[in-house]
């Protein structure tokens, strides 16, 4: 086997345990599991954030945190389907919606007018973003699969607000020059 041979099984060993079949380890809690998973989709799609085409975010994006929210619900044990999908982004863009399109436009004008700040600005913005949507949604599950009542709309905007300015934190914490 060549080192290229190797260097793929793992990456498929780890993808498969870190990502695709997440929620059979038994060494890790359900919070665990959603953190990484959180912390996983948000890191990728701020490095996805950076391509340099405005106003394409939203269109690339939205799917691969739509996936998260699938791996989230696997993680909680809740059958997710194309309806409750659609339902939960629904109540995210209910509570997030001026945020995201403000965001959006922002993105896109960075972008289209200082794109030098275009990296700089968006990568955090994207993370806090998507970290904040996994939280939300993680914790609507959560609930779902204990048979919990839902959020209400401040719970909703409360854990919203407070998990986006964490996402922002925690990328910002984790690039700093040390």
């Amino acid at each position: 086997m060549s080192n290229f041979d190797s260097v793929i099984n793992k990456a498929k060993e780890f993808l498969k345990t870190n990502l695709i079949e997440i929620e059979k380890r038994d060494d890790l809690s359900q919070s665990q599991k959603a953190n990484r998973i959180i912390n996983l989709f948000a890191g990728v799609c701020a490095g996805i954030a950076i391509q340099p085409i405005p106003f394409a975010d939203i269109f690339v994006l939205t799917p691969i945190q739509v996936l998260m929210g699938e791996r989230l619900a696997a993680i909680w044990g809740v059958p997710v389907t194309e309806s409750s999908i659609s339902a939960v982004i629904k109540d995210i863009l209910k509570i997030g919606g001026m945020g995201l399109l403000s965001q959006q436009l922002a993105i896109g004008a960075y972008k289209t007018f200082l794109p030098f700040m275009g990296a700089v600005t968006t990568v955090p913005l994207v993370y806090g973003l998507t970290y904040a949507i996994g939280t939300v949604l993680s914790e609507m599950y959560k609930r779902r699969s204990k048979g919990e009542s839902k959020l209400s709309d401040e719970e909703l905007r409360k854990i919203w607000n407070e998990s986006r300015k964490k996402g922002k934190e925690k990328y910002k914490k984790g690039n700093e020059i040390k």
